[in-house]
């Protein structure tokens, strides 16, 4: 939080690319990195979509980082003895400070690691998930969805940028805001767009094309926590999501597809913010609610059309040591 200003988020990340022919000093080699996430981060989030929906669990593995964390940064503690197995580090900082001792940037998630040398290669969110469908291609399952397909880049493109500014960091820009001027006009901002994607929304299963893309797993990620988090936590309060009719049915649609919903975890998304976050919740008290079991109702977004996967297929089952604890899912009535 800034006291009395707007609130930025620091955007200097590590932009080296892990690519096909290893330009840049990182070839994709399946098994050789490792995916560091937090279920309860937004952006990690959209990296353990997109890494399902592709089918790159065992060409790509996971570290799955505990929902809470120090000034040190994210930590293994849902690991044995609080290590991850694989890497052998406590905290994700370990892998950025091997990169490089002076890192003096945010400690994020996702972070891919390089496991031989055990130090962080990337983590630029936003490009991962691209590079993800682009240059790991040869290692997406057999009826892998395209979700950055070529001629829909510029749309996809377009989208992303309007929903990152307005909406995925519009509503941090809302709970960090440090003056009441500030946070009027991301609240306003963050409204605006949701209007206006709902309007796009209304007659449109997705929002680009008839499939599933990136651009709907960057909005989803935002729309999953709005309700149990932002609503109250960030004080984007003029609307529940379970209150705009077509953007509840539509992130509910996403939610019952196979890759979204059972990548979530409710628990781990309130533990973080309301623990971490005491400059907004000095208290550290966790709400008990809201009840999760609405996700699971029609949506009837079918009607509109569309080809969740386009000509693909589902993912199968989430692999057992990924599923995330029935407590923390919604549950059938």
């Amino acid at each position: 939080m800034n006291p009395g200003g707007e609130y930025s988020r620091d955007s200097r990340y590590i932009t080296t690319r892990i690519t096909r022919d290893g330009s840049e000093g990182f070839p994709v080699e399946p098994g050789r990195y490792r995916l560091v996430v937090s279920r309860a981060c937004p952006w990690a989030s959209r990296a353990v979509i997109v890494r399902r929906l592709l089918g790159l669990e065992k060409a790509l593995p996971m570290a799955v980082a505990g929902p809470t964390h120090d000034e040190r940064s994210w930590s293994f503690d849902l690991d044995p003895g609080g290590r991850d197995p694989v890497l052998g580090i406590e905290r994700a900082q370990e892998a950025y400070l091997a990169r490089d001792p002076g890192y003096d940037r945010g400690i994020t998630v996702p972070v891919i690691v390089d496991v031989p040398s055990g130090k962080a290669v990337t983590n630029d969110f936003a490009r991962i998930t691209i590079d993800m469908s682009l240059e790991w291609a040869a290692y997406h399952r057999e009826g892998a969805p395209a979700l950055y397909p070529s001629a829909l880049r510029p749309e996809i493109d377009a989208i992303n940028e309007v929903v990152y500014k307005d909406v995925n960091n519009g509503v941090y820009r809302a709970g960090f805001a440090g003056s009441q001027d500030s946070y009027a006009a991301a609240y306003e901002r963050l409204f605006a767009r949701l209007d206006r994607l709902s309007e796009r929304l209304e007659t449109s299963r997705y929002l680009v094309g008839d499939t599933i893309t990136e651009a709907d797993v960057r909005l989803f990620t935002t729309l999953v926590r709005f309700d149990v988090v932002y609503h109250n936590h960030f004080k984007c309060n003029r609307q529940k999501l379970s209150e705009m009719p077509v953007l509840w049915a539509y992130a509910r649609d996403l939610f019952q597809t196979p890759g979204f919903g059972d990548t979530v975890d409710f628990e781990h998304i309130k533990q973080h913010y309301y623990v971490v976050h005491r400059d907004i919740n000095p208290t550290g008290i966790v709400p008990a609610g809201p009840d999760l079991s609405n996700w699971l109702e029609p949506h009837g977004r079918a009607a509109l059309g569309g080809r969740p996967f386009g000509d693909g297929t589902p993912p199968g089952p989430v692999p057992p040591e990924e599923e995330v604890p029935a407590a923390h899912r919604p549950q059938a009535g």
